[in-house]
Formats: structure tokens, C-alpha cells, sequence
């Protein structure tokens, strides 16, 4: 018999069966046989997401990331989080990689499509920081002494803010929509988060591989309203004349014809009358 269990489940540790999917793939990193794991499953308070991870028996090579279940959000989204307590630095955090991360305080920014996606906490943000920031500086000391002292320098203000010795903002930013940020009190208001959608720009809907009809084909649409320029339709040339144009009837929506006259009223103004 066929299961009814939803395709994307609440990861829950009683579930014997967590509907995890194994496949043989490639390893790009000595290009024997590995193996990568996908698991669909819903953050609460979120969205459906997809895990994948991919180990390598071979040479050792691991790799995580997430992806969103969901289609790209209509509206790009914006979190503000002011980090004052242990507590906000243990926020679960999911990023997709269209993901940017800001700390003004620093004048710190990861930008967009620099790293996967994954589900992490602020403080895992930090840390990768901090890793990325020491991974050459053994080398840098040597060469590039002077460089390596004020990275040193940096990754000891961020050390600051993962031992909570002093506040600062987290701006993330994602222009599909698909990130997200814990709000410990759901379903009550958050008072440190503030989120804002925000409209993409057309560069970033091409980012996301977002293209109206007319840029993809190269056709003008004809929409059925046009914008009209200034001085093509003289007021003087509507009246007396009745313009017809298609609607729908508002009592039981079936398709008709709306007429409509410009007239006027003694000592008062114009008006329309349908």
C-alpha cells in the first residue's frame, strides 16, 4: 500500500524512517564514486527545504548545503537583527546562496553567491568568517606581514562579538526571498528582528534567471492596458463619444461589455457615467 506521509516532513527524532535518499555521484575533488544524501524536511516557522550532503570514502571529501523547496519568493527579503545576548547568537539561521551577510560595526560583508547555502546559527556566520579570514595566514605572515597583522587584528573584533562583549546588527539580505532567521518567541514579535520585503531590481531577477515573455522571446506583449502619451487622446476628442471595453460582471463574473460616456454637469465638473 501506498504511504501517506507528506513528501516534506518535520524532522522529528521518534520518526524511524526519515526518508533520506542516497545516490552514487561523482567526487570532484579525486573523482572516484561518493555518496550524496538528500533529505526533504520543514523548518518550523519557515519553509520546505532541501539537505544535501556528499562524503567521499575515498579521499575524505565532505560537503553540505541547502536549498530551498520552494519556488523564488515574489519579493526579496531583508533581516535586521540586533545580537545582544547568547541566546541571538544561537538563532538558527537558513541562507540560500543568493545570501548577503552585513555587520556595520565591522564594515563587514559577505556578498551574494560567494557561498553555498546552508542552515547554520549567527554564531556559525562568525566562525566560518574567522575560519576563512585564518586560512592563509601562515603564508600571509611570511609575505605579506603587514597585511596579516591587520587581519589578526579583525578576527579578534570578531572573536569580540561571539563572546558577547559587545552588541552589534546582522543584515541579511536575500533577493529570493528564501532565507530566514529564528524567531526564539514565534508566534509572538520578535522585538530584536525587523523584516522587510523589498522589490527586486531587473539585474537581480536576471541574477535568479527571472525574464519576462518579452525579454526571452524578444515580442512586445499586448497588454490590455497601454500606457498612453501625453496630448495623443485630447479631452475634447471623448466627448460624445461612448468607448466599450471587455470586463467581468461584478455580481456573477461572467464576461461582458462595459460602455462608458464622458458628460457634463452644469456649474459642477466632469464625470463618467457607466
Amino acid at each position: 500500500m501506498g504511504s501517506n506521509k507528506p513528501l516534506f516532513r518535520e524532522l522529528n527524532a521518534d520518526d524511524p524512517e526519515p526518508e533520506a535518499t542516497e545516490i552514487e555521484s561523482l567526487c570532484m575533488n579525486c573523482h572516484a564514486n561518493g555518496i550524496t544524501r538528500l533529505l526533504l524536511t520543514k523548518i518550523p516557522f519557515y519553509k520546505d527545504v532541501i539537505v544535501m550532503s556528499f562524503t567521499c570514502e575515498e579521499c575524505g571529501f565532505q560537503n553540505n548545503e541547502i536549498q530551498s523547496g520552494a519556488p523564488i519568493a515574489q519579493k526579496g527579503i531583508r533581516f535586521t537583527l540586533k545580537v545582544e545576548t547568547d541566546r541571538d547568537l544561537s538563532r538558527q539561521v537558513v541562507k540560500s546562496d543568493y545570501t548577503s551577510v552585513k555587520i556595520p560595526e565591522l564594515e563587514f560583508e559577505i556578498s551574494s553567491q560567494s557561498q553555498k547555502g546552508e542552515v547554520t546559527t549567527v554564531e556559525g556566520i562568525i566562525d566560518r568568517a574567522i575560519t576563512g579570514l585564518e586560512q592563509d595566514q601562515v603564508v600571509r605572515r611570511i609575505t605579506h606581514p603587514e597585511d596579516a597583522e591587520k587581519i589578526d587584528k579583525f578576527v579578534d573584533r570578531l572573536k569580540s562579538l561571539k563572546e558577547s562583549n559587545e552588541f552589534f546588527t546582522l543584515i541579511i539580505e536575500d533577493i529570493s526571498g528564501c532565507s530566514f532567521i529564528e524567531n526564539p518567541n514565534a508566534p509572538q514579535t520578535d522585538k530584536s528582528l525587523k523584516i522587510e520585503n523589498f522589490i527586486r531590481t531587473k539585474d537581480q531577477d536576471h541574477q535568479l534567471g527571472v525574464f519576462t515573455n518579452e525579454e526571452v522571446t524578444g515580442k512586445k506583449e499586448n497588454a490590455l492596458l497601454k500606457p498612453i502619451q501625453e496630448g495623443e487622446y485630447p479631452l475634447e476628442d471623448f466627448e460624445g463619444e461612448i468607448l466599450s471595453f471587455p470586463t467581468n460582471c461584478p455580481g456573477c463574473n461572467v464576461p461582458c461589455e462595459t460602455n462608458m460616456k464622458m458628460t457634463g454637469i452644469l456649474l459642477f465638473i466632469y464625470l463618467y457615467s457607466i
